[in-house]
């Protein structure tokens, strides 16, 4: 990524907000563009992306005031043609139709049944993934009854904010009030659509699941294994991806549905090859010895310090193989980033450790140095 670049001026900027502007002065007839535009950006460069978000959904009830009765038509007749039906996925929209779930959920909470509506189509443009949470916290039974009809939609962008909706923990979204379990009707239809775009946000919503109750998922995908309504090999990927953090923390069962044995006798050293130094890189090499053919999951997990003393994991892939004349041999080169601005790396005491197959096979100190 380029230095210096900033995704909220990417999606929320002056040439958006003509775009959008267009679009309703299009729509109303006596919609003041300039007004609006000149409002938004009053304090659009002062605030964070979903700060952003809000604003300009704030300054659209400002110059569009009413109920939702009354601007829904308004917000119908601004959108512009729907996402192209012919793909199956990255299309994810352009964001700055990201106000209009904020501008629905401001003025039509009382009024459920139209704002799914509006949701409907809006999320054919840019997903309503957020916005309709607060309905379903408000109007659980509504919401869900809706979104057994939209399992079928013809849009697959309807058809995914069904999972991606109602995710346990979906990123940046209000917290829902529903069980583990009340969603699984609405992932059993989906799990076989034919689009990647539907069938991720089910695997990230099982995934999502996991956190807390990995059997359920387990459960749940060799149901749908059994089914045999999903391509075999969609259904691979789904699960691996579903799976990917149970994995990380060597959930042995996980392990075993994705095909490797947890207590496969694999015997792993690890080598370091030079100095870890900040700014630079962790070089090692990692030997297996086992069975041949025995298949193998080698994760590889740093323990960083941290300051004050703790320490914090981060695992990390490797590789998947197979031990064809019973070794393997991995070089990995891990770089050491000395301005990354999420986790700042702390000069000590260090450990590197080998996973395969979800247990821990060996491992090593190191000192970072600066």
């Amino acid at each position: 990524m380029a230095q210096g670049f900033s995704l909220k001026d990417q999606l929320f900027n002056a040439e958006k907000t003509r775009y959008l502007a267009g679009l309703f002065a299009d729509s109303k007839p006596d919609f003041d563009a300039a007004t609006f535009e000149a409002l938004v950006m009053s304090r659009l460069p002062e605030l964070e992306l979903k700060e952003r978000m809000a604003w300009i959904a704030e300054c659209l009830q400002q110059t569009v005031p009413g109920r939702l009765s009354e601007v829904a038509p308004v917000i119908l007749r601004a959108l512009p043609p729907p996402l192209d039906p012919d793909k199956t996925d990255d299309d994810f929209g352009d964001f700055i139709f990201a106000p209009l779930g904020d501008w629905v959920v401001s003025v039509g909470l009382e009024d459920p049944e139209r704002a799914l509506d509006v949701f409907e189509e809006i999320t054919q443009r840019f997903s309503m993934e957020w916005a309709i949470r607060p309905f379903l916290n408000r109007w659980p039974d509504l919401v869900m009854a809706r979104m057994q009809d939209w399992c079928g939609h013809d849009s697959y962008h309807v058809r995914r904010l069904v999972s991606e909706g109602t995710r346990p923990r979906l990123p940046w979204g209000q917290s829902v009030g529903l069980q583990l379990t009340d969603t699984l009707p609405l992932l059993d239809k989906l799990h076989d659509d034919s689009t990647r775009y539907v069938t991720r946000s089910v695997a990230n919503h099982l995934n999502d699941i996991t956190k807390k109750d990995p059997g359920l998922v387990l459960d749940r995908l060799q149901s749908w294994h059994s089914d045999g309504r999903q391509n075999s090999d969609e259904l691979g990927w789904m699960t691996s991806h579903t799976l990917r953090g149970l994995v990380k923390a060597g959930h042995p069962d996980a392990m075993k549905m994705l095909g490797y044995d947890p207590d496969a006798d694999v015997a792993a050293t690890v080598d370091l090859n030079g100095d870890a130094r900040i700014g630079e890189a962790l070089d090692f090499s990692v030997a297996l010895q086992g069975v041949a053919a025995q298949p193998v999951l080698v994760d590889y997990i740093i323990h960083f310090q941290r300051p004050g003393g703790k320490t914090s994991a981060k695992v990390h892939k490797l590789k998947q193989a197979v031990l064809k004349d019973g070794a393997l041999r991995l070089d990995k080169r891990h770089k050491l980033k000395a301005d990354a601005t999420t986790f700042k790396l702390v000069p000590g005491t260090h450990r590197l450790e080998v996973q395969v197959n979800g247990k821990i096979r060996a491992g090593v100190d190191f000192d970072l140095l600066e």
